[in-house]
């Protein structure tokens, strides 16, 4: 073990973990003035003792564990190395045990703020490679439930993150913002009988039929959530927030090519690329129109979080345009028929989705039987935090809570 491993053992640099939900085994809070073994260097001093920060409930770790390890020059960062996979739970050894119905329960609990988009991946990778063509009315219902699902995701870091970065008067952006989920949240809860966990896709289409009324009820909804954008985006705007955002956590277009970074934090740098126009799945192809892909350059914490809260605004008009369209369509199946032992033929294939935290890709193996032999996931998170130590040295500790929260990741996403 190497000496700044030991825990509890002062490293031979000036170091800091940072530390969500617990402290490191064997270690003792530092107090001020206090050294190792009851010494009195200076902390953050050469030689001084480890530190230990627990970031709060309120960080975007909270859900989970992510510790960095922080090399500190004062109270600037000098190099940052992130440790990863406290929540790893093997989900993609389990997926060769059960079969093509079971894996959806397993793939869409990693990014619980995108679960549709977690569980649409692995049924198009099926579909893929057994050949299978979902009905058209499936094809409508899964764009629409996957872009109420993005404006979900979104809202939950617009209502969360922005009023703990920069504390806005009366907080009533972050209020409009958790009105409008629970908005849609109803929406979702109501079609698919869950609230987080959806359940609802299926390979070869969808669970269940829509029920009656439904998509009058989304369009309202999806009508009372545009009309509280402005309230809801006010935060981002706010002077004091600009302040601490703007010219932090800034990220160039090459080191989004080198980290596979993607989704707003990469737009945000001027890297345009959206799977949804760009390499059209769904029916996504047939919404281009209405399809916007908003940008920005500078690449900083401020940045991303303007991008994130444009893409809100589009997710709901591509909702309204799938449901007008889906309601249009004639009566029909929401799922192709499958035997009841369910088989993929033996080959391999690849789908790739854009979530609402950027790419998840699905590669998928079969040698012919009713469980993959390989199912590997591609995390938007985990492409997002690698690239934490390029974009935290030369920033203040206080800088953290900012440049994390605009990269917008969950860490089941990040460990799988």
């Amino acid at each position: 073990m190497r000496e700044r491993d030991a825990p509890g053992e002062p490293g031979p640099g000036r170091q800091v973990a940072a530390v969500t939900g617990a402290w490191l085994p064997g270690t003792v809070p530092a107090g001020p003035g206090t050294g190792p073994a009851g010494g009195t260097g200076a902390a953050g001093a050469p030689g001084g003792p480890d530190l230990l920060i627990n970031l709060g409930s309120a960080h975007p770790s909270a859900h989970g564990m992510l510790r960095l390890r922080l090399t500190l020059d004062g109270d600037q960062i000098a190099a940052a190395e992130p440790e990863i996979g406290f929540m790893h739970r093997g989900a993609e050894k389990l997926f060769e045990a059960r079969d093509y119905r079971q894996i959806i329960v397993l793939a869409n609990r990693h990014d619980w703020l995108g679960a549709f988009a977690s569980e649409l991946g692995v049924v198009l990778a099926a579909e893929r490679l057994a050949g299978i063509e979902a009905p058209p009315r499936a094809v409508w219902g899964r764009t629409l439930l996957a872009e109420l699902n993005r404006a979900l995701s979104h809202l939950a870091f617009l209502s969360a993150y922005p009023p703990e970065i920069a504390e806005e008067p009366g907080q009533a952006g972050a209020q409009a913002a958790f009105r409008a989920r629970e908005a849609i949240q109803s929406i979702m809860e109501e079609i698919s009988g869950g609230r987080m966990h959806y359940m609802f896709n299926r390979v070869g289409g969808l669970k269940e039929e829509i029920p009656a009324g439904w998509l009058d009820r989304a369009c309202r909804a999806v009508d009372d959530v545009r009309a509280a954008l402005p309230a809801i985006g006010s935060p981002v705007g706010h002077e004091r927030f600009r302040a601490r955002t703007g010219g932090v956590g800034v990220l160039t277009p090459a080191q989004v090519r080198q980290y596979g970074v993607s989704g707003p934090a990469a737009r945000a740098c001027g890297v345009d690329f959206d799977l949804r126009r760009d390499e059209p799945y769904l029916a996504y192809g047939e919404i281009a129109g209405v399809l916007r892909v908003p940008t920005r350059s500078a690449g900083d914490c401020l940045a991303r979080f303007e991008c994130l809260r444009d893409q809100l605004a589009v997710s709901l008009d591509l909702a309204q345009e799938c449901a007008v369209r889906l309601a249009r369509l004639p009566q029909g199946p929401l799922s192709a028929r499958l035997p009841k032992v369910f088989k993929v033929p033996e080959g391999h294939a690849y789908a790739w989705t854009e979530g609402p935290l950027g790419l998840s890709g699905y590669y998928l193996v079969s040698r012919g039987g009713k469980t993959p032999w390989r199912l590997k996931l591609r995390s938007a998170s985990f492409s997002n935090m690698a690239v934490l130590p390029e974009v935290l040295p030369g920033h203040g500790v206080a800088d953290l809570a900012a440049i994390l929260g605009s990269l917008f990741f969950i860490v089941g996403d990040m460990d799988r």
